[in-house]
């Protein structure tokens, strides 16, 4: 008769070393800050190469670009259009999803959200079938650069599945229907309690707001932040960290000493000199350094 223990011991040892490997999780959590990336950053790869690179970073979770996994409409090699992306949004097997949700587990990612921008060219059945694939991904958020207008229609969808929806802002504060102002956020919380706030504090600073204080305020209520650097009152650029004013090394040490559980994730969206695994891995040295 074997022990537990030891019957478990020969279990282990009858796995392939490969396989063991394959489900060791990558850990970039530092001093209890969850650092990850908006895969957005590896935007010009496919998703098997961008599985790579979050490997290749050290990066132990995300938020999956929808185009990642859905068939192209814009880029270098677009491959359909958007009435067509709308039909393979409604009629895609969820084993796609389960599929794909596999190649980040197999390389020990979490996948916290998966990225699907609502607006108002969806139709209310592209929207279910949206919320139906992202649960076929294995989360229970889906972030959306959406709009206000879109917001009432994410909300049946939201609470039939469960599913937390967080709001992406942008700068444009001329646009009354973006993400761009506090209060707009505030709005679209006061719509559903699925709803939440995904903070590109980038963004926020270049709309002319400091991210600290919406923080302090709100930190309940928002589950992701988007990391990236950016001037005040600057409408277009992207900057390499730490030229621009976005107090990103502030807010990390805000979620380190308050011991929040936001996930702060790296958007490389700034023209870098390098490729974009170089870029992402200076920009986790940042935060690194930064939570020291």
């Amino acid at each position: 008769m074997y022990s537990r223990r030891r019957f478990t011991q020969l279990a282990a040892a009858s796995i392939p070393f490969s396989l063991l490997a394959q489900k060791k999780k990558i850990d970039s959590v530092i001093h209890g800050v969850q650092i990850g990336a908006q895969t957005y950053s590896f935007r010009a790869y496919p998703l098997e190469r961008m599985i790579q690179a979050m490997v290749e970073v050290g990066l132990g979770d995300c938020e999956v670009y929808s185009p990642h996994i859905e068939p192209q409409t814009s880029g270098p090699d677009p491959k359909i259009n958007r009435e067509t992306l709308r039909e393979w949004r409604i009629h895609a097997p969820m084993d796609v999803m389960r599929q794909a949700r596999k190649k980040f587990d197999d390389d020990g990612i979490n996948v916290s959200a998966y990225n699907l921008s609502f607006n108002d060219t969806f139709t209310d059945e592209e929207i279910d079938h949206g919320f139906q694939l992202s649960r076929a991904f294995g989360v229970n958020q889906i972030t959306a650069s959406s709009t206000l207008s879109t917001a009432p229609r994410l909300v049946k969808g939201a609470e039939k599945y469960q599913m937390l929806v967080a709001f992406h802002g942008h700068a444009d504060i001329r646009d009354p229907n973006q993400f761009a102002r506090p209060e707009s956020f505030l709005k679209a919380l006061a719509m559903s309690k699925q709803f939440r706030i995904n903070l590109d504090i980038g963004h926020f600073v270049a709309a002319g707001y400091d991210p600290i204080p919406f923080i302090e305020a709100h930190h309940e209520m928002i589950t992701i932040l988007h990391l990236k650097d950016r001037k005040k009152g600057d409408p277009i650029a992207n900057l390499p960290w730490g030229q621009g004013d976005t107090p990103i090394k502030q807010v990390l040490q805000l979620l380190r000493d308050r011991h929040w559980p936001i996930k702060a994730f790296i958007e490389y969206e700034y023209a870098g000199k390098d490729d974009p695994v170089t870029e992402v891995k200076r920009c986790f040295e940042y935060c690194k350094e930064a939570l020291a």
